[in-house]
């Protein structure tokens, strides 16, 4: 990992209760002052852009499918949250972070480019 690879940790919240889900399993929340998504799918926690790369539409309105995929809610896009992948074949790439679960918080690690 290059010196500008380096992940900084930001605390997001003290346990996974604080984070307001909605009913999609969606939230949104602030990281140094940039909006992103955090998914829920099956006891797994997954830390990914809030707009979508193909034509922005806004990922908190996303649904996450049977296979915990997320879906676009403009075009029906998916991708993998744990690695960004874009699943249905259209080449985009889904910006995500690692989540780390620990015992004084939830955090999420980005790089200086994710502030650029």
């Amino acid at each position: 990992m290059s010196e500008s690879e380096k992940l900084t940790w930001h605390k997001i919240a003290e346990r996974i209760g604080e984070i307001q889900f909605a009913p999609n399993n969606i939230a949104c929340v602030e990281v140094a002052g940039k909006k992103i998504c955090i998914g829920k799918f099956r006891g797994q926690v997954f830390a990914f852009a809030y707009q979508c790369p193909h034509a922005g539409g806004f990922l908190d309105a996303a649904e996450i499918d049977k296979s915990g995929n997320l879906v676009c809610p403009m075009h029906q896009y998916k991708f993998d949250m744990k690695n960004g992948r874009n699943v249905s074949g259209e080449g985009y790439y889904l910006r995500h972070w690692p989540i780390e679960l620990r015992t004084d918080g939830i955090y999420i690690g980005m790089t200086l480019e994710a502030f650029e």
